[in-house]
């Protein structure tokens, strides 16, 4: 959800779906459908997603049988860089769809009419849950929650306390062993922050950034950097074992014995939603929302924890055994109203730049 991604969200289990990733790819359709004439146009839509999209080809097979429709897949950065393009595009748009801007973007996306109405069928099952728009321009896909990661074996094997919460990683014990995204250019560490100023309130979290950084915080400019280079819990095997990361990260680092050698901090997590729309002036209006409903699908909500490592929104999806013991769905995450994200988020990126770089 790599995002998240960024959206990376949910770039977690990139080594793993390798296979399965559709940069660039078309799934091809036999026969027209669409609302915008006949021919080729009718039956193509493009959706336009984050880099961390990805899906079991089985399924897109299946939707191509049975619906007809050509979807062509472009893909377009993180959380972040997506919700850019398609703002600086909203006037000529480069697609039909977008799936995969998350709720740190999502007021900016609504407030810039990115997207037009449509309330899918399918919604109704639970993804309502996270409607954050009257108009249903933006329905929930699943959930990436950003969450403190530790290496459990990195602190067993030194004897040191498991820190477990906010206030733990500003002491001198965990010193120059938190490694975070930067919060101007990564989706989750943009989340990380507004955890923060949700947990400190926005007079105090600022004072708590300036006691990261005298701990010796680690800032890098993305989640791949920070999770695959520099923490000792991955494959990397960096110099670092707390990093910000997903609460479904530790699904990937369990061994054959079914155990995780990592785990989230759950008073740590911040509620990270993905959505899709149709998009404003969409050419295939029609095939379009035949997309949302293909994503809204019990079928391809049951896919995304192994294909895409994020939590679906609709009700009654099981997802793998394992998850349920090493990489449970928050119960308590924190989380911010849209309307005060938008309203702050660009000055409190600044004032963090502020701090840690200056």
């Amino acid at each position: 959800m790599p995002t998240r991604r960024g959206a990376t969200t949910i770039a977690v289990a990139a080594s793993l779906i390798a296979a399965t990733t559709l940069a660039g790819c078309t799934l091809l359709g036999e026969n027209g459908n669409g609302n915008e004439g006949g021919g080729e146009s009718a039956r193509t839509v493009t959706l336009v997603t984050h880099d961390s999209f990805a899906a079991p080809r089985r399924l897109l097979d299946s939707f191509q049988r049975e619906s007809g429709i050509r979807i062509k897949v472009q893909k377009s950065g993180d959380a972040g860089a997506l919700t850019n393009k398609l703002v600086l595009t909203k006037d000529n748009p480069i697609g039909d769809v977008a799936y995969g801007v998350d709720s740190t973007f999502a007021s900016r996306a609504l407030n810039e009419n990115i997207f037009q109405p449509y309330a899918s069928p399918q919604a109704r099952s639970g993804p309502q849950r996270y409607a954050v728009d009257n108009r249903n321009r933006m329905t929930a896909i699943d959930i990436g929650d950003v969450c403190v990661n530790i290496d459990t074996r990195w602190f067993a094997a030194r004897g040191i306390p498991e820190p477990s919460s906010y206030a733990d990683l500003t002491k001198p014990r965990y010193r120059n062993q938190l490694v975070v995204q930067d919060a101007a250019t990564s989706s989750p560490g943009l989340a990380f922050l507004l955890g923060t100023v949700a947990e400190y309130g926005q007079q105090g979290w600022s004072g708590y950034w300036a006691k990261l950084k005298a701990n010796g915080v680690k800032v890098v400019s993305g989640w791949e950097e920070a999770y695959g280079q520099d923490f000792s819990g991955s494959s990397g095997n960096g110099p670092r074992p707390i990093v910000v990361s997903y609460a479904s990260s530790p699904a990937a680092e369990v061994g054959e014995d079914g155990a995780a050698t990592t785990k989230a901090l759950p008073d740590t997590c911040y509620r990270q939603v993905e959505y899709a729309g149709v998009l404003a002036g969409a050419k295939n209006r029609d095939g379009a929302r035949k997309v949302v409903d293909f994503l809204l699908s019990e079928r391809f909500q049951a896919s995304v924890p192994d294909s895409m490592y994020v939590y679906p929104t609709r009700h009654g999806v099981q997802v793998p055994e394992t998850w349920s013991k090493v990489a449970p769905l928050p119960d308590r995450p924190d989380s911010l109203p849209p309307g005060v994200v938008q309203a702050n988020r660009e000055r409190w990126v600044a004032q963090w730049r502020g701090l840690v770089r200056g």
